[in-house]
């Protein structure tokens, strides 16, 4: 199996993991061990410090890597923070970047709409994803008011927890066919193949959440689910690299 992170990090974050990497040739080293391909992978400075300087960090990181897809992150822009949208996707395809994050609660914003709209309705045509972590940035009520605001972006929802938040997510899946869920910590007896039979394997990633998680964890449950092989090897890499190949920048 050909496994592609959608949900890796890098650099020594406020709050620091028991292992925290701190570059991009460290994130590899660990991969490697961990027998993973490929990675969609951020800056904690990101989050941490500002959008523009992480973002920054992340491009010069990755840029002698091809394993390494970049995630950069924006901010509602009637701040004139960033470039107009069309400028800015040239810089994400000069950088190799092919997905977006927010981080609302830390970077003091609403994920609304009215917010974000300049950015939500190009990056809806280009097929770009917007990833939104429960664990950094937004609670399940900023989640759900986004989702109704922007039912046709296409998201990845990841960091949704230990033990699986179904009830909270799964209707979320039945509403809004562009949503993606991550496996980072889906630690469920059962829960992929319960969320492949319900909803195929179509929009279900691997991401480990490394380095706050272990890359083994996810890998073992999913090599070890009782789906068919073409639904693991979707799962483990396959769907994201079906979706980063529909980005237009």
């Amino acid at each position: 199996m050909r496994f592609f992170d959608c949900n890796a990090f890098f650099g020594l974050p406020m709050k620091r993991p028991l292992a925290p990497v701190a570059t991009a040739e460290e994130l590899l080293a660990e991969m490697d061990r961990a027998g993973v391909e490929r990675a969609l992978a951020w800056h904690v400075a990101q989050h941490d410090a500002s959008p523009q300087m992480g973002n920054e960090l992340l491009a010069k990181a990755i840029a002698p890597h091809p394993r390494l897809v970049g995630c950069w992150t924006i901010l509602p822009n009637q701040t004139r923070e960033f470039p107009a949208p069309q400028a800015f996707f040239q810089q994400m395809r000069e950088a190799r970047v092919a997905a977006l994050r927010i981080f609302p609660s830390s970077h003091r914003f609403l994920a609304r709409a009215v917010s974000l709209d300049s950015w939500l309705g190009p990056m809806a045509e280009r097929r770009i994803p917007l990833i939104l972590s429960v664990r950094r940035g937004m609670d399940w009520r900023d989640v759900y008011d986004f989702l109704r605001d922007v039912p046709d972006l296409l998201c990845i929802l990841c960091d949704h927890g230990c033990w699986g938040q179904d009830r909270l997510f799964r209707p979320l899946m039945e509403r809004y066919p562009n949503l993606h869920i991550d496996l980072a910590q889906y630690l469920l007896d059962g829960g992929i193949e319960a969320l492949v039979a319900d909803y195929g394997a179509s929009r279900i990633l691997w991401g480990s959440g490394f380095p706050e998680s272990y890359f083994g964890g996810m890998m073992m449950a999913l090599k070890h689910a009782r789906i068919p092989d073409e639904a693991k090897e979707a799962i483990a890499g396959g769907n994201l690299e079906r979706i980063l190949g529909e980005v237009q920048l």
